[in-house]
């Protein structure tokens, strides 16, 4: 299921090709608001419920920059931007992916299938509206295909740049450069952090000899309770994140609307 939305010409030479943005998502509220923000650029705009019918027009009107959420019903975002990718007409279409979590795993997924941008949802209309004229712009002849996915590359794993040394930064133990292993957000860097080999065998060695006595030590306790504090403080943050989400929803419909009355 797909939507066009024809945009009237702007006051440019009448030889300008107009080009063919693809957004994919299934809500329909995203859709409208997507509508609203480009039609007053010099942008045709296809939007679509699910990957399906995206990628069957793709064919009939070849796009310029494809759009598409990370999580859909029927074919997620990293399926699509690979089908894109390793489809020899297709492999130079920009890809912008949209993910509502963004941390190191979405980002080096992102990075493996050749995305070209992230965005984390919620965002503002004109973030979006930016990031794809910048898509568009390289056009002209410049960088080889394996130079534009480096930098891609790059610009990707740049989102979790490590973050300016504070005064009084919690370090318990000396870790790689930070050039080597990007940074990623706070929280979710201290919930799944990967353990140093030695600790890790430990770790094995400490719940093999746990599971073998018939109680557990005070101290086999008190890192129990640590975990279990360390998971709801994930879960806490989590649940912040779809509360935010759902109020941005909300606020959008209230926009269509008001719009709807203007029009």
């Amino acid at each position: 299921m797909s939507e066009a939305m024809t945009i009237p010409p702007l006051d440019e030479a009448p030889e300008k090709r107009v080009p063919t943005v693809y957004f994919i998502d299934d809500s329909a509220t995203m859709r409208e608001v997507i509508k609203i923000a480009f039609r007053r650029e010099h942008i045709h705009v296809i939007t679509c419920a699910d990957a399906a019918s995206a990628l069957a027009q793709f064919q009939q009107t070849r796009p310029d920059v494809v759009i598409t959420d990370v999580i859909m019903p029927d074919q997620d975002g990293y399926s699509v931007c690979t089908q894109i990718k390793e489809n020899p007409d297709l492999s130079g279409t920009p890809v912008l992916l949209m993910s509502g979590v963004v941390n190191k795993t979405v980002a080096d997924k992102a990075v493996s299938v050749r995305a070209d941008e992230l965005i984390r949802k919620p965002f503002q209309p004109q973030e979006l509206i930016n990031r794809v004229k910048a898509l568009l712009e390289p056009q002209s002849p410049g960088p080889t295909p394996s130079a534009e996915r480096s930098a891609s590359a790059a610009a990707l794993s740049s989102l979790f740049a490590p973050a300016p040394p504070a005064p009084q930064a919690l370090t318990p133990s000396p870790a790689p450069p930070a050039a080597q292993e990007p940074a990623w957000p706070r929280a979710l860097a201290e919930a799944f952090a990967p353990r140093p080999p030695a600790q890790a065998q430990a770790e094995v060695q400490s719940h093999t000899q746990t599971s073998a006595r018939p109680a557990a030590s005070a101290h086999d306790l008190q890192k129990l309770r640590m975990e279990i504090a360390r998971l709801e403080l994930l879960v806490k943050k989590l649940q912040t994140e779809l509360q935010i989400e759902r109020q941005y929803n909300q606020a959008l419909e209230t926009q269509i609307r008001a719009f709807a009355q203007i029009e």
